[in-house]
Protein backbone atom coordinates (compact mmCIF):
# COMPACT_ATOMS: atom_id res chain seq x y z
CA UNK A 1 0.00 0.00 0.00
CA UNK A 2 1.29 3.22 -1.18
CA UNK A 3 2.64 6.39 -0.22
CA UNK A 4 -0.04 9.35 0.59
CA UNK A 5 1.14 11.60 3.02
CA UNK A 6 4.42 11.83 4.01
CA UNK A 7 5.14 12.86 7.73
CA UNK A 8 7.24 16.23 7.98
CA UNK A 9 9.35 14.71 10.03
CA UNK A 10 10.73 12.05 6.91
CA UNK A 11 10.33 15.27 4.12
CA UNK A 12 14.00 15.16 3.06
CA UNK A 13 13.62 17.59 0.28
CA UNK A 14 12.94 15.58 -2.43
CA UNK A 15 10.93 17.67 -4.95
CA UNK A 16 12.19 20.76 -6.94
CA UNK A 17 9.68 22.50 -9.63
CA UNK A 18 11.38 23.21 -12.62
CA UNK A 19 10.38 26.79 -13.76
CA UNK A 20 9.85 27.74 -17.46
CA UNK A 21 13.50 29.25 -17.40
CA UNK A 22 15.22 26.03 -16.74
CA UNK A 23 16.13 27.16 -12.72
CA UNK A 24 15.09 24.80 -9.66
CA UNK A 25 12.65 26.02 -7.01
CA UNK A 26 11.82 23.75 -3.79
CA UNK A 27 8.48 22.33 -3.73
CA UNK A 28 8.32 20.78 -0.30
CA UNK A 29 8.42 23.00 2.66
CA UNK A 30 10.18 22.65 5.82
CA UNK A 31 13.53 21.41 3.50
CA UNK A 32 16.37 19.70 5.89
CA UNK A 33 19.09 21.93 5.33
CA UNK A 34 21.76 20.98 2.84
CA UNK A 35 24.87 19.06 3.64
CA UNK A 36 27.50 21.15 4.62
CA UNK A 37 31.29 20.64 5.98
CA UNK A 38 31.95 20.36 9.24
CA UNK A 39 35.32 20.81 10.56
CA UNK A 40 34.68 18.47 13.54
CA UNK A 41 32.71 16.09 11.19
CA UNK A 42 35.21 15.89 8.47
CA UNK A 43 38.91 13.72 9.11
CA UNK A 44 42.43 14.30 8.54
CA UNK A 45 43.89 12.29 5.59
CA UNK A 46 46.21 10.59 8.40
CA UNK A 47 43.34 9.67 10.76
CA UNK A 48 41.54 8.42 7.62
CA UNK A 49 44.84 6.05 7.09
CA UNK A 50 44.98 5.33 10.53
CA UNK A 51 41.72 3.64 10.75
CA UNK A 52 42.30 1.97 7.55
CA UNK A 53 45.56 -0.16 8.88
CA UNK A 54 43.19 -0.70 11.62
CA UNK A 55 40.63 -2.59 10.05
CA UNK A 56 38.06 -0.46 10.61
CA UNK A 57 37.84 0.87 6.87
CA UNK A 58 36.11 -0.08 4.35
CA UNK A 59 33.10 -0.39 6.04
CA UNK A 60 31.59 -3.84 6.02
CA UNK A 61 27.82 -4.12 5.03
CA UNK A 62 26.32 -4.32 8.19
CA UNK A 63 27.78 -1.93 10.14
CA UNK A 64 26.31 0.11 12.32
CA UNK A 65 27.66 3.70 12.60
CA UNK A 66 26.79 7.59 12.93
CA UNK A 67 26.17 9.35 9.76
CA UNK A 68 25.27 13.03 9.83
CA UNK A 69 22.16 13.75 7.56
CA UNK A 70 20.48 16.91 6.15
CA UNK A 71 19.86 18.91 9.37
CA UNK A 72 23.33 18.31 10.02
CA UNK A 73 22.45 15.95 13.24
CA UNK A 74 23.95 12.16 13.40
CA UNK A 75 21.82 9.57 13.26
CA UNK A 76 22.02 5.66 13.25
CA UNK A 77 22.48 3.71 10.00
CA UNK A 78 23.03 0.36 9.01
CA UNK A 79 25.49 0.08 5.67
CA UNK A 80 23.59 -1.75 3.18
CA UNK A 81 25.87 -1.59 0.21
CA UNK A 82 28.91 -0.01 -0.46
CA UNK A 83 30.92 0.94 -3.99
CA UNK A 84 34.70 1.89 -5.08
CA UNK A 85 35.01 5.37 -6.03
CA UNK A 86 37.75 6.25 -8.61
CA UNK A 87 41.47 5.39 -7.74
CA UNK A 88 42.23 8.46 -6.83
CA UNK A 89 39.52 9.74 -4.86
CA UNK A 90 40.54 10.27 -1.31
CA UNK A 91 37.46 8.08 0.56
CA UNK A 92 38.05 5.35 -0.92
CA UNK A 93 34.38 3.83 -1.04
CA UNK A 94 30.89 5.41 -0.59
CA UNK A 95 28.24 3.75 1.26
CA UNK A 96 24.63 3.03 0.72
CA UNK A 97 22.92 3.26 4.56
CA UNK A 98 19.65 3.08 6.06
CA UNK A 99 18.89 5.40 8.75
CA UNK A 100 17.65 3.01 11.34
CA UNK A 101 14.91 5.27 12.61
CA UNK A 102 13.54 6.45 9.58
CA UNK A 103 11.28 4.48 7.07
CA UNK A 104 13.33 2.77 4.25
CA UNK A 105 12.63 5.51 1.60
CA UNK A 106 15.42 8.00 3.17
CA UNK A 107 18.04 5.35 2.77
CA UNK A 108 20.63 6.87 0.06
CA UNK A 109 24.61 6.80 -0.84
CA UNK A 110 26.87 8.98 1.22
CA UNK A 111 30.70 9.62 1.45
CA UNK A 112 32.73 9.12 4.36
CA UNK A 113 33.18 12.63 5.69
CA UNK A 114 29.64 11.89 6.80
CA UNK A 115 30.13 8.94 8.77
CA UNK A 116 31.31 9.36 12.73
CA UNK A 117 34.01 6.15 12.64
CA UNK A 118 34.43 6.25 16.36
CA UNK A 119 31.45 5.01 16.45
CA UNK A 120 31.51 2.08 14.67
CA UNK A 121 29.44 -1.16 15.68
CA UNK A 122 29.79 -4.82 13.89
CA UNK A 123 27.03 -6.41 15.86
CA UNK A 124 25.12 -8.75 14.13
CA UNK A 125 21.58 -8.49 13.61
CA UNK A 126 20.28 -11.03 16.85
CA UNK A 127 18.23 -14.30 14.89
CA UNK A 128 15.00 -15.30 15.52
CA UNK A 129 14.17 -18.91 13.51
CA UNK A 130 11.16 -18.69 11.77
CA UNK A 131 8.64 -21.73 12.97
CA UNK A 132 6.99 -22.15 9.61
CA UNK A 133 10.60 -23.07 7.91
CA UNK A 134 13.00 -23.93 10.73
CA UNK A 135 15.32 -21.21 8.75
CA UNK A 136 17.26 -18.08 10.87
CA UNK A 137 16.24 -14.75 10.09
CA UNK A 138 16.66 -11.23 11.55
CA UNK A 139 14.24 -9.42 13.46
CA UNK A 140 13.69 -7.12 10.67
CA UNK A 141 13.22 -9.77 8.03
CA UNK A 142 9.93 -11.80 10.23
CA UNK A 143 8.83 -8.57 10.20
CA UNK A 144 8.73 -7.90 6.75
CA UNK A 145 7.46 -11.36 6.34
CA UNK A 146 4.45 -9.95 8.31
CA UNK A 147 4.34 -7.11 6.06
CA UNK A 148 4.87 -8.11 2.33
CA UNK A 149 3.29 -10.31 -0.32
CA UNK A 150 3.12 -10.21 -4.33
CA UNK A 151 0.33 -9.66 -5.98
CA UNK A 152 -2.29 -12.22 -6.14
CA UNK A 153 -2.12 -12.37 -2.38
CA UNK A 154 0.49 -15.13 -2.34
CA UNK A 155 2.89 -14.75 1.16
CA UNK A 156 6.43 -14.26 0.09
CA UNK A 157 8.32 -17.55 2.11
CA UNK A 158 11.63 -16.89 3.70
CA UNK A 159 13.56 -17.61 0.74
CA UNK A 160 12.44 -15.28 -1.69
CA UNK A 161 11.67 -12.65 0.54
CA UNK A 162 15.79 -12.77 1.27
CA UNK A 163 16.04 -13.06 -2.74
CA UNK A 164 13.42 -10.31 -3.13
CA UNK A 165 15.37 -7.41 -0.05
CA UNK A 166 18.80 -8.11 -1.64
CA UNK A 167 17.69 -7.36 -5.17
CA UNK A 168 16.21 -4.71 -4.21
CA UNK A 169 17.29 -2.81 -1.66
CA UNK A 170 19.74 -0.36 -3.41
CA UNK A 171 17.49 1.96 -5.33
CA UNK A 172 18.14 2.10 -8.82
CA UNK A 173 16.97 5.37 -10.21
CA UNK A 174 17.90 8.49 -8.33
CA UNK A 175 15.54 11.01 -9.75
CA UNK A 176 12.98 11.36 -12.63
CA UNK A 177 11.72 14.37 -14.26
CA UNK A 178 8.01 14.07 -14.02
CA UNK A 179 6.69 17.37 -15.75
CA UNK A 180 7.81 20.30 -14.03
CA UNK A 181 9.24 18.63 -11.14
CA UNK A 182 12.33 16.70 -10.59
CA UNK A 183 11.23 14.23 -8.05
CA UNK A 184 13.96 12.45 -5.81
CA UNK A 185 13.16 8.68 -5.34
CA UNK A 186 12.08 6.56 -2.36
CA UNK A 187 12.58 3.19 -3.86
CA UNK A 188 14.02 0.59 -6.05
CA UNK A 189 11.43 -0.41 -9.25
CA UNK A 190 12.86 -2.98 -11.34
CA UNK A 191 13.06 -1.26 -14.82
CA UNK A 192 13.68 -2.58 -18.09
CA UNK A 193 17.60 -4.31 -18.25
CA UNK A 194 19.08 -1.27 -20.51
CA UNK A 195 18.12 1.20 -17.46
CA UNK A 196 20.15 -0.26 -15.30
CA UNK A 197 23.02 2.50 -15.91
CA UNK A 198 20.40 5.57 -14.90
CA UNK A 199 20.29 7.69 -11.92
CA UNK A 200 17.54 9.45 -13.75
CA UNK A 201 14.45 8.95 -15.95
CA UNK A 202 12.36 11.44 -18.34
CA UNK A 203 8.51 10.52 -18.12
CA UNK A 204 6.43 12.33 -20.37
CA UNK A 205 3.92 13.12 -17.97
CA UNK A 206 0.78 12.19 -20.22
CA UNK A 207 1.68 8.79 -21.69
CA UNK A 208 3.89 7.82 -18.76
CA UNK A 209 6.91 6.79 -21.94
CA UNK A 210 10.34 7.18 -19.77
CA UNK A 211 13.54 8.31 -21.66
CA UNK A 212 17.34 7.96 -20.59
CA UNK A 213 17.74 11.68 -21.77
CA UNK A 214 16.06 15.30 -22.05
CA UNK A 215 16.21 15.39 -25.07
CA UNK A 216 14.93 12.22 -25.88
CA UNK A 217 11.71 13.66 -23.92
CA UNK A 218 11.82 16.85 -25.86
CA UNK A 219 11.89 15.12 -29.32
CA UNK A 220 9.17 13.00 -27.53
CA UNK A 221 6.69 15.86 -26.64
CA UNK A 222 6.69 17.46 -30.09
CA UNK A 223 4.94 14.12 -31.47
CA UNK A 224 2.67 13.16 -27.88
CA UNK A 225 -0.72 13.96 -28.90
CA UNK A 226 -2.05 12.59 -25.16
CA UNK A 227 -2.59 15.96 -22.90
CA UNK A 228 -4.38 13.78 -20.42
CA UNK A 229 -4.32 9.97 -19.60
CA UNK A 230 -5.38 7.52 -22.19
CA UNK A 231 -8.63 6.48 -20.65
CA UNK A 232 -12.23 7.80 -19.79
CA UNK A 233 -13.02 10.94 -18.03
CA UNK A 234 -15.37 9.87 -14.77
CA UNK A 235 -14.89 12.88 -13.00
CA UNK A 236 -14.47 16.70 -13.40
CA UNK A 237 -15.18 19.00 -10.60
CA UNK A 238 -13.33 22.97 -10.75
CA UNK A 239 -9.78 22.05 -11.50
CA UNK A 240 -10.12 18.36 -10.77
CA UNK A 241 -10.40 15.41 -13.11
CA UNK A 242 -10.46 11.98 -12.73
CA UNK A 243 -9.83 9.13 -15.72
CA UNK A 244 -10.38 5.65 -15.03
CA UNK A 245 -7.92 3.24 -17.57
CA UNK A 246 -8.15 0.05 -18.26
CA UNK A 247 -5.18 -2.15 -17.80
CA UNK A 248 -6.32 -4.19 -20.97
CA UNK A 249 -7.12 -1.16 -23.19
CA UNK A 250 -3.63 0.73 -22.58
CA UNK A 251 -1.31 -2.29 -21.45
CA UNK A 252 1.77 -0.01 -21.85
CA UNK A 253 0.47 2.99 -19.92
CA UNK A 254 -0.85 0.61 -17.23
CA UNK A 255 3.10 -0.88 -17.00
CA UNK A 256 4.89 2.33 -17.49
CA UNK A 257 2.47 3.83 -14.26
CA UNK A 258 3.64 0.45 -12.21
CA UNK A 259 7.34 1.36 -12.94
CA UNK A 260 7.09 4.81 -11.99
CA UNK A 261 4.74 4.13 -8.88
CA UNK A 262 7.17 1.42 -7.80
CA UNK A 263 9.66 4.15 -7.26
CA UNK A 264 7.75 5.43 -4.33
CA UNK A 265 5.92 2.28 -3.04
CA UNK A 266 7.70 -0.46 -1.12
CA UNK A 267 5.75 -2.98 -0.05
CA UNK A 268 4.31 -3.79 -3.55
CA UNK A 269 5.68 -5.84 -5.83
CA UNK A 270 5.32 -4.60 -9.80
CA UNK A 271 2.10 -5.34 -11.83
CA UNK A 272 2.90 -7.35 -14.86
CA UNK A 273 -0.60 -8.75 -16.03
CA UNK A 274 -2.00 -5.05 -15.73
CA UNK A 275 -5.22 -6.48 -17.97
CA UNK A 276 -6.11 -7.41 -14.57
CA UNK A 277 -6.44 -4.12 -13.18
CA UNK A 278 -8.30 -0.68 -13.23
CA UNK A 279 -6.38 2.37 -12.99
CA UNK A 280 -8.20 5.98 -11.99
CA UNK A 281 -5.59 8.36 -12.32
CA UNK A 282 -6.41 11.79 -10.45
CA UNK A 283 -5.25 15.10 -12.26
CA UNK A 284 -5.14 19.04 -11.74
CA UNK A 285 -6.27 20.20 -15.09
CA UNK A 286 -5.33 23.56 -16.94
CA UNK A 287 -4.46 25.19 -19.90
CA UNK A 288 -1.39 22.75 -20.87
CA UNK A 289 -3.34 19.44 -20.31
CA UNK A 290 -4.45 17.40 -17.02
CA UNK A 291 -1.44 16.89 -15.03
CA UNK A 292 -0.73 13.56 -12.44
CA UNK A 293 -1.15 14.02 -8.90
CA UNK A 294 -1.71 10.63 -8.16
CA UNK A 295 -3.77 7.77 -8.83
CA UNK A 296 -5.25 4.12 -7.13
CA UNK A 297 -5.79 0.69 -8.54
CA UNK A 298 -8.19 -1.82 -8.05
CA UNK A 299 -8.72 -5.33 -9.77
CA UNK A 300 -11.69 -6.14 -12.31
CA UNK A 301 -12.46 -8.83 -10.02
CA UNK A 302 -11.90 -9.15 -6.25
CA UNK A 303 -13.10 -12.51 -4.57
CA UNK A 304 -12.24 -10.59 -1.16
CA UNK A 305 -13.89 -7.81 -1.47
CA UNK A 306 -11.11 -5.02 -2.10
CA UNK A 307 -11.81 -2.10 -3.63
CA UNK A 308 -8.64 -0.57 -3.80
CA UNK A 309 -4.80 -2.65 -4.22
CA UNK A 310 -2.29 0.26 -4.51
CA UNK A 311 -2.50 4.01 -3.87
CA UNK A 312 0.06 6.98 -4.75
CA UNK A 313 0.05 10.63 -3.91
CA UNK A 314 3.39 11.85 -6.04
CA UNK A 315 5.38 13.61 -3.53
CA UNK A 316 4.99 17.18 -5.12
CA UNK A 317 1.20 16.76 -4.12
CA UNK A 318 1.43 15.33 -1.05
CA UNK A 319 0.17 17.22 2.23
CA UNK A 320 -2.96 18.51 0.09
CA UNK A 321 -5.28 16.35 1.17
CA UNK A 322 -5.04 14.27 -2.28
CA UNK A 323 -4.61 10.74 -0.40
CA UNK A 324 -7.98 11.03 1.27
CA UNK A 325 -9.56 11.97 -2.05
CA UNK A 326 -8.56 8.91 -3.57
CA UNK A 327 -9.71 6.88 -0.90
CA UNK A 328 -13.34 8.77 -0.49
CA UNK A 329 -13.34 8.41 -4.42
CA UNK A 330 -12.60 4.36 -3.94
CA UNK A 331 -15.91 4.11 -1.52
CA UNK A 332 -17.73 5.98 -3.82
CA UNK A 333 -17.73 3.93 -6.57
CA UNK A 334 -18.11 0.72 -4.10
CA UNK A 335 -21.23 2.49 -3.08
CA UNK A 336 -22.40 2.87 -7.34
CA UNK A 337 -21.27 -0.70 -7.09
CA UNK A 338 -23.77 -1.59 -4.59
CA UNK A 339 -20.75 -3.16 -2.34
CA UNK A 340 -18.83 -2.97 0.85
CA UNK A 341 -15.06 -2.57 -0.04
CA UNK A 342 -11.76 -2.17 2.16
CA UNK A 343 -8.04 -2.15 0.95
CA UNK A 344 -5.95 -4.61 -0.47
CA UNK A 345 -2.95 -5.27 2.86
CA UNK A 346 -0.78 -4.83 3.72
CA UNK A 347 -1.31 -1.18 3.76
CA UNK A 348 2.28 0.75 3.99
CA UNK A 349 2.88 3.26 7.24
CA UNK A 350 1.65 5.90 5.39
CA UNK A 351 -1.22 4.48 3.99
CA UNK A 352 -2.49 3.18 7.47
CA UNK A 353 -2.58 6.68 9.15
CA UNK A 354 -4.48 8.21 6.34
CA UNK A 355 -7.02 4.85 5.85
CA UNK A 356 -7.33 5.20 9.54
CA UNK A 357 -8.34 9.10 9.66
CA UNK A 358 -10.93 8.69 6.65
CA UNK A 359 -12.74 5.71 8.66
CA UNK A 360 -12.98 7.91 11.86
CA UNK A 361 -13.43 11.06 9.89
CA UNK A 362 -16.80 9.18 8.04
CA UNK A 363 -18.27 7.46 11.14
CA UNK A 364 -17.75 9.97 13.85
CA UNK A 365 -19.68 12.29 10.85
CA UNK A 366 -22.42 9.58 11.16
CA UNK A 367 -22.41 9.09 14.50
CA UNK A 368 -22.29 12.60 15.51
CA UNK A 369 -25.59 13.42 13.37
CA UNK A 370 -27.37 10.04 14.27
CA UNK A 371 -30.41 9.75 16.91
CA UNK A 372 -30.89 6.65 18.49
CA UNK A 373 -29.01 3.39 18.29
CA UNK A 374 -27.36 2.34 15.00
CA UNK A 375 -25.94 -0.67 14.49
CA UNK A 376 -21.72 -1.59 12.54
CA UNK A 377 -24.33 -3.69 9.58
CA UNK A 378 -26.04 0.14 9.17
CA UNK A 379 -22.77 2.09 9.09
CA UNK A 380 -21.39 -0.41 6.36
CA UNK A 381 -24.28 -0.07 4.70
CA UNK A 382 -24.40 3.97 4.48
CA UNK A 383 -20.59 3.90 4.30
CA UNK A 384 -19.79 1.06 2.01
CA UNK A 385 -16.48 0.69 4.27
CA UNK A 386 -16.34 -3.30 5.58
CA UNK A 387 -17.95 -4.22 9.02
CA UNK A 388 -14.38 -5.53 10.28
CA UNK A 389 -12.59 -2.37 9.22
CA UNK A 390 -15.43 -0.10 10.97
CA UNK A 391 -15.49 -2.42 14.54
CA UNK A 392 -11.20 -1.75 14.99
CA UNK A 393 -11.87 1.98 14.21
CA UNK A 394 -14.45 2.37 16.39
CA UNK A 395 -12.59 0.04 19.24
CA UNK A 396 -9.29 2.11 18.42
CA UNK A 397 -11.76 5.19 19.99
CA UNK A 398 -13.02 3.41 22.91
CA UNK A 399 -16.43 3.73 21.29
CA UNK A 400 -17.61 -0.04 21.41
CA UNK A 401 -18.56 -2.23 24.18
CA UNK A 402 -19.75 -6.14 24.19
CA UNK A 403 -22.83 -6.44 26.05
CA UNK A 404 -25.27 -9.78 26.18
CA UNK A 405 -23.17 -11.07 23.74
CA UNK A 406 -22.78 -8.15 21.11
CA UNK A 407 -21.43 -4.99 20.14
CA UNK A 408 -22.85 -1.87 20.80
CA UNK A 409 -21.53 1.78 19.87
CA UNK A 410 -21.38 3.88 22.78
CA UNK A 411 -21.82 7.28 21.14
CA UNK A 412 -21.46 9.97 24.35
CA UNK A 413 -21.34 13.16 22.08
CA UNK A 414 -18.36 15.14 24.06
CA UNK A 415 -16.63 11.64 23.36
CA UNK A 416 -17.30 12.12 19.59
CA UNK A 417 -16.62 15.96 19.49
CA UNK A 418 -13.15 15.27 21.29
CA UNK A 419 -12.11 12.61 18.87
CA UNK A 420 -13.12 14.37 15.86
CA UNK A 421 -11.51 17.84 16.86
CA UNK A 422 -8.51 15.13 17.16
CA UNK A 423 -9.33 14.07 13.52
CA UNK A 424 -8.95 17.04 12.00
CA UNK A 425 -10.40 18.61 8.74
CA UNK A 426 -12.11 16.12 6.21
CA UNK A 427 -9.83 17.44 3.49
CA UNK A 428 -11.40 17.45 0.01
CA UNK A 429 -14.81 15.97 -1.09
CA UNK A 430 -15.96 13.97 -3.61
CA UNK A 431 -18.97 15.75 -5.42
CA UNK A 432 -20.92 12.68 -6.19
CA UNK A 433 -23.22 14.89 -8.79
CA UNK A 434 -20.24 15.00 -10.79
CA UNK A 435 -19.23 11.60 -10.74
CA UNK A 436 -20.42 9.53 -14.03
CA UNK A 437 -19.30 6.16 -14.09
CA UNK A 438 -20.83 2.62 -14.20
CA UNK A 439 -19.75 -0.44 -12.98
CA UNK A 440 -16.75 -2.46 -15.11
CA UNK A 441 -18.57 -5.33 -16.90
CA UNK A 442 -16.56 -7.56 -18.66
CA UNK A 443 -17.27 -7.43 -22.44
CA UNK A 444 -18.31 -10.70 -24.21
Amino acid sequence: MGSIDTPKSEQNGSTTAITDAGAKSSAVDSMPPPLTKQSNGTMAETEISKKRKGGVLPLEVGTRVMCRWRDGKYHPVKVIERRKLSPSAFSDYEYYVHYTEFNRRLDEWVKLEQLELDSVETVVDEKVEDKVTGLKMTRHQKRKIDETHVEGHEELDAASLREHEEFTKVKNIATIELGRYEIETWYFSPFPPEYNDCSKLYFCEFCLNFMKRKEQLQRHMKKCDLKHPPGDEIYRSGTLSMFEVDGKKNKVYGQNLCYLAKLFLDHKTLYYDVDLFLFYILCECDDRGCHMVGYFSKEKHSEESYNLACILTLPPYQRKGYGKFLIAFSYELSKKEGKVGTPERPLSDLGQLSYRGYWIRVLLDILKKHKGNISIKELSDMTAIKAEDILGTLQGLDLIQYRKGQHVICADPKVLDRHLKAAGRGGLEVDVSKLIWTPYREQG
